[in-house]
């Protein structure tokens, strides 16, 4: 008889002694026989709830937009040199400062010649 073929032999009666558990009896094995506290205490609390409270129309509640951070960049803009100037702000929906002065100044290019960065907040 081989080594491994011993090692095998050993090993197949291992697995033929083990006994697969059902979930219940999982659960009667670490909880016990009066199943988990935490379960009945749910279940008492829905049967009191239900009988005592007639049903009522739920108000829906409307469904919250996620959180988008947002950085507003003001910028001086004009189309002449040293010219009449306005204000422009950007709205950007990042975190980076950097990033949002550069998509600002993007937007700026389209439609003035000289910008001057005033801040961003």
């Amino acid at each position: 008889m081989s080594l491994y073929s011993h090692r095998t032999a050993r090993a197949t009666n291992r697995t033929a002694e083990l006994k697969y558990m059902t979930e219940e009896e999982m659960r009667l094995a670490l909880f016990g026989m009066g199943g988990s506290p935490a379960r009945k205490a749910a279940q008492q609390s829905q049967q009191t709830t239900a009988s005592d409270q007639p049903p009522k129309a739920t108000a829906r509640r409307k469904n919250a937009k996620n959180f988008v951070p947002k950085l507003i960049v003001t910028l001086r803009v004009g189309n002449e040199f040293e010219g009449a100037t306005e204000l422009f702000t950007h709205q950007a929906h990042t975190l980076s400062k950097l990033q949002a002065e550069l998509d600002a100044m993007k937007e700026a290019r389209r439609k003035y010649k000289y910008i001057e960065l005033v801040s961003v907040k």
